[in-house]
């Protein structure tokens, strides 16, 4: 489907009788095909998912590993939310960088529920390398996601994975998102579940705590699993991760 810089890739899990749509939203370098047992577990609960990738991941259109703005990312989420043409409740999930993405997304539409895997919010240490003359040649690295060996292997391995560096006007445009979403609208009474693993080397708990402090609302949980690295879905208790989020969902489209 068009997206704002080209041809935009997003892969659907179709439900037959969906009471809800949920919109996956994944990080930086990667790209929605890593996210299929968790898109399986919310079609189980009810979802008709879907998910884009970003422009310049994975199938999408694009120079790899660029986002010259989120803006254009929330406007790409805002597509694939057009794109499964349902009129049903939406719940973002977003993980790391898309974490960023669907917190600008949920502060400038509306949308029922958010959930948040270790989302790039308040300040982050990435950001560092901008003040040097040349960005270091430094991939992430796969023990960094899980302390499951086959997730870093399998990530390692994926041909439509970024393993090269990051590009100067990416992380340019992070670092306008973290000011626009620390200083943007707080998520008064959108039900939102934060998810963080508190051995996390590439997004510090401590870090995105300074963002969620400036955006928390009424309706904000947090989830912290204690030696849990950078992707909670993809964990040595990810079935616990995705029953935390099976469980809030349910909830809050009860109350509603």
């Amino acid at each position: 489907m068009p997206g704002h810089a080209g041809e935009l890739a997003v892969r659907t899990w179709p439900n037959l009788e969906p009471s809800w749509l949920a919109v996956l939203v994944h990080g930086y370098g990667e790209h929605s095909g890593r996210y299929g047992h968790v898109a399986e577990r919310l079609v189980e609960a009810g979802a008709l998912v879907v998910a884009p990738d970003h422009v310049g991941h994975g199938e999408s259109a694009g120079e790899r590993a660029l986002i010259p703005s989120f803006d254009g990312l929330v406007a790409d989420v805002g597509a694939a939310v057009e794109s499964a043409a349902a009129d049903l409740p939406v719940v973002l999930v977003g993980h790391s960088f898309g974490g960023l993405v669907a917190t600008r997304y949920a502060q400038q539409r509306r949308v029922s529920a958010l959930v948040l895997s270790a989302p790039v919010l308040g300040t982050w240490e990435g950001l560092d390398v901008l003040g040097l003359d040349e960005i270091p040649d430094s991939p992430i690295d796969p023990e960094a996601l899980s302390r499951d060996p086959e997730v870093g292997k399998a990530y390692a391995a994926d041909p439509l994975v970024w393993h090269g560096p990051f590009k100067r006007p990416t992380l340019e445009a992070v670092e306008r998102a973290l000011d626009e979403a620390n200083y943007g609208p707080t998520l008064e009474d959108l039900p939102t579940l934060w998810l963080h693993g508190d051995a996390d080397p590439l997004v510090p708990l401590a870090d995105t705590r300074t963002g969620t402090d400036r955006i928390r609302g009424l309706l904000f949980e947090e989830k912290v699993y204690p030696g849990a690295r950078h992707e909670v879905f993809n964990e040595t208790n990810r079935d616990e991760v995705l029953d935390d989020v099976v469980a809030f969902v349910r909830r809050v489209l009860e109350q509603r």
